[in-house]
C-alpha cells in the first residue's frame, strides 16, 4: 500500500524580482529581536527582557523575515549573520 503525502508548496512572493539591495535596512529594534532570537530566546523572553508585548516582538521579527527575504526567524538569524547585521552577536545583546 501507497502512502501519498500532499505537500502544498507556497509561492514565493519575491521569485522572479531583481534584488538589488546588498545591505538591508533593519530597524534598532527588529535588530535586537534578531540578537536574542539567535540566542535562542523564545518570543515570549525577548519581550519580557525588552519589557514590551510578545506581539509586539512577533511584529519586529516578522517585518525583519520579510526584508531578509527569510522563511522564519531562524533563516532571518542566519541571513542577518551572514550579512555582518548582528555584529557582535557572540556575546548576549547589551541593554
Amino acid at each position: 500500500m501507497m502512502v501519498r503525502c500532499n505537500v502544498q508548496r507556497h509561492a514565493n512572493p519575491y521569485r522572479g524580482r531583481a534584488t538589488t539591495m546588498t545591505k538591508t535596512s533593519l530597524s534598532q529594534r527588529e535588530t535586537e529581536c534578531l540578537r536574542w532570537a539567535a540566542w535562542g530566546k523564545t518570543s515570549w523572553e525577548i519581550a519580557r527582557i525588552l519589557g514590551v508585548a510578545e506581539r509586539t516582538v512577533n511584529f519586529h521579527l516578522q517585518n525583519a523575515c520579510r526584508k531578509l527575504q527569510a522563511c522564519n526567524r531562524r533563516a532571518a538569524v542566519a541571513v542577518a549573520l551572514s550579512r555582518g547585521l548582528l555584529e557582535g552577536v557572540p556575546g548576549p545583546p547589551e541593554h
